[in-house]
């Protein structure tokens, strides 16, 4: 009996070992795709996902943005700045918490947002088209649950 959970083990591992690699592809390639687009436009990737997180989510705190980015408030208050002047974003007051500043999408951000978006969507699009309804289903839902996992 443990034999065969021995071979189930080795079989698990050479399994986990395969799928990092193939998240890693998929990563790097995402991550080069992003890098073409952006290029040249007059902002960053880490803007690009400020914006796409705000076109999200709505206005949010600058603290629950710099958790989602990844960044401190510090690095993020600069980003904000740039972001701000270029009329990407704006702050405003949080309603119930006086100490609390929101940053929230300009129309002009709004934009670019939808925009982004739409080059998104047509990844996706072209990324699953060879793809059935069953395998999409499938698709969502391990990614649904790999995000829930983090």
């Amino acid at each position: 009996m443990s034999h065969i959970h021995a071979e189930d083990q080795a079989k698990n591992q050479s399994l986990d070992h395969a799928i990092n690699h193939v998240i890693i592809e998929f990563y790097e390639k995402l991550t080069s795709w992003e890098h073409a687009i952006v290029r040249d436009q007059g902002f960053s990737l880490s803007q690009v996902h400020t914006i796409e997180l705000l076109g999200v989510h709505g206005p949010m705190r600058m603290k629950e943005l710099a958790d989602k980015i990844g960044v401190t408030t510090g690095t993020l208050t600069v980003q904000i700045d740039k972001m701000v002047d270029a009329q990407w974003v704006y702050r405003l007051p949080h309603e119930s918490d006086r100490r609390s500043i929101l940053v929230a999408l300009t129309e002009k951000g709004q934009a670019l947002y939808l925009e982004h978006d739409a080059l998104h969507l047509q990844l996706t699009m072209d990324l699953t088209a060879q793809m059935t309804s069953e395998d999409r289903k499938m698709l969502l839902d391990l990614f649904t649950r790999m995000n829930k996992a983090f």
